[in-house]
């Protein structure tokens, strides 16, 4: 049997079956595939809202927000935390695509990425026009029952 990448196990003949054994209805010899890009873009979402669910992060990425690069050092002076604790939350940051870094010399510069961003101000696009179209019909179901006086 082999693994792949999104918990499936391929067994040649037999079919594909999933982690738990349990065989999945599909031709024979065909491997059932399962987004790894999906994947990948659900765990950069994952660690990009991580990233941006603290208020330090927030207040990095808005101090770089002004397009020029700062040292690690020029960011800690805005803190009240511990060298060693920016550095952590620049880390995060970077994991999450939301900054790059480049070091020269002994000084490590960073400035803002936007993919990262980018990615999550799409998510939240698509679910904020999902919700706005439930309230705006919630908005007409309501304005209905109370024309006809309904309760």
């Amino acid at each position: 049997m082999v693994s792949s990448p999104c918990g499936w196990l391929w067994s040649g003949a037999r079919g594909a079956r999933n982690t738990f054994g349990r065989r999945k209805a599909i031709a024979p010899g065909v491997i059932p595939l399962y987004s790894y890009l999906a994947m990948f873009q659900a765990e950069q979402l994952d660690r990009a809202f991580h990233a941006l669910s603290d208020g330090t992060r927030r207040a990095i990425l808005h101090e770089l927000a002004g397009g020029e690069p700062r040292s690690a050092g020029e960011l800690g002076q805005h803190f009240r935390s511990a060298q060693p604790t920016i550095s952590k939350h620049l880390r995060v940051l970077e994991d999450a695509q939301l900054i790059e870094r480049t070091v020269d010399g002994r000084v490590h510069w960073f400035r803002l990425q936007p993919k990262g961003l980018r990615e999550a101000t799409r998510w939240l696009a698509r679910h904020q026009a999902f919700w706005e179209g439930a309230v705006d019909q919630l908005e007409q179901l309501l304005s209905q029952r109370s024309g006809r006086g309904d309760t």
